[in-house]
């Protein structure tokens, strides 16, 4: 089947709570890239642009301390019997890794290098920040019998780059480009000049990405495809769709944050603290699209992950129209 358009990428709240957790017992397609001033979504065609809000700290609202983790484990059958070991399950809301109400990532240290605005330290950087969301979704895919394998990661420095998804041009609106196991990050794109030392908001960034690769290895990624195939990319259907599985990644990005802050890793509260502030400047009517959702919701996604770390309430396949617009 003929691939989609190629498309790049991307009062003070409560707590964050901790799951209990049970042991559960193609063709190319792009996906997003986001920027740092700019995320761009490039689906069907569109190139939607995202900036990110630089406000002083002291202009923004505190956020408090994420609770601590329950210790969870063990031996409880899962809510839904998973797919056959090793294989991907093509579904959406009816998904088994998003059927436990209990289970989330287990809450461990993300260790990073300090972040510095030059190449070799940003490819240092998102190299171990993938180890560590490979540490963080390995494991939880892998509970559910489905055939995790880390992203590839690529550092492109030339000004175009090539893909499975077709050639991409490097520009301040390119930050990272995931496509079919593969994730792209070229340093020329971060605008690290305007951006500099913000590591929380690189990160919530890169796990968003990530967390389009959880839903390639899970099946969800497949399943959204095939139905945006029938339905057409641009029609209300396919632009939903995109919405519900862009606001996914958003949660999935949340509950890595909320899963690694203040465990004694590198993630800390300031960090955490700037991408939930962070989440505020996004969503389609920064960006003037339709696939993403609204600002509003494009952050209120994030924090849900964030907050509660349970992958239960990240099924936007089954929330309500209003919390996907």
């Amino acid at each position: 089947m003929t691939p989609p358009p190629q498309r790049p990428r991307d009062s003070s709240p409560p707590p964050r709570q901790a799951p209990r957790h049970r042991a559960p017992g193609g063709s190319a397609r792009p996906v997003t890239a986001f920027a740092l001033s700019a995320v761009v979504v490039l689906l069907a065609g569109l190139v939607v642009f995202i900036a990110i809000d630089r406000g002083s700290d002291s202009a923004a609202p505190t956020v408090p301390a994420p609770e601590t983790s329950a210790t969870g484990g063990g031996d409880n059958p899962p809510a839904a019997t998973p797919p056959p070991s090793g294989e991907k399950r093509l579904a959406l809301a009816d998904h088994p890794i998003l059927q436990d109400r209990d289970d989330g990532l287990r809450n461990f240290p993300c260790r990073l290098p300090r972040w510095r605005t030059d190449q070799a330290s940003a490819e240092a950087f998102f190299t171990a920040a993938s180890a560590c969301l490979d540490q963080a979704w390995g494991p939880f895919l892998r509970r559910y019998n489905l055939p995790f394998t880390p992203p590839t990661l690529h550092f492109p420095t030339a000004p175009t780059f090539t893909t499975p998804c077709g050639t991409i041009a490097v520009s301040v609106a390119t930050a990272a480009y995931y496509c079919d196991d593969n994730l792209y990050v070229p340093f020329a794109g971060l605008q690290t000049d305007q951006y500099g030392d913000n590591p929380g908001v690189y990160l919530a960034l890169f796990a968003h990405e990530y967390g389009h690769h959880v839903q390639e290895v899970a099946g969800i990624m497949d399943a959204v495809w095939q139905q945006i195939y029938a339905v057409g990319q641009d029609s209300d259907e396919g632009l939903s769709l995109s919405r519900r599985k862009e606001l996914q990644a958003q949660c999935f990005s949340g509950m890595f944050m909320g899963a690694t802050v203040d465990q004694g890793g590198s993630v800390t509260r300031d960090m955490y603290s700037k991408a939930w502030r962070d989440q505020d400047s996004r969503g389609d009517q920064t960006s003037h699209s339709r696939d993403h959702g609204s600002n509003a919701n494009y952050a209120q996604w994030w924090r849900t992950g964030a907050q509660f770390n349970r992958i239960a309430m990240c099924n936007t396949f089954d929330a309500p129209a209003g919390q996907v617009s």
